[in-house]
């Protein structure tokens, strides 16, 4: 079992940055992948990005070449750096950790706006 914390969210302006982070409560070397889902008001949640334990990394179209996510094994933490955001980037953002179960944080908001 893990337990997820997400930090980092908030309010930022179009074009802006921010990073998330996701602390995990036990070391995370073990786990076989975790990411970051979003879901944005009325719309399903979706993956955005993904890191395996090798280090490969998989993003949804839409954030590919802005967003980029990072795994430190030795913190037990994964990172999301967010670049140029829109609005459309405006949603509730959840940690993931993917070890023959799923176990989610509870989410961290981040709004696009000026």
């Amino acid at each position: 079992q893990v337990q997820l914390v997400e930090s980092g969210g908030g309010l930022v302006q179009p074009g802006g940055s921010l990073r998330l982070s996701c602390a995990a409560s036990r070391s995370i070397r073990s786990i076989d992948a975790m990411g970051w889902y979003r879901q944005a008001p009325g719309k399903e949640r979706e993956l955005v990005a993904r890191i395996t334990s090798g280090g490969s990394t998989n993003y949804v179209d839409s954030v590919k070449g802005r967003f980029t996510i990072s795994r430190d094994n030795a913190k037990n933490t994964v990172d999301l750096q967010m670049n140029s955001l829109k609005a459309e980037d405006t949603a509730v953002y959840y940690c993931y950790a993917y070890t023959a179960l799923v176990y989610w944080g509870r989410g961290t908001q981040v709004t696009v706006s000026s």
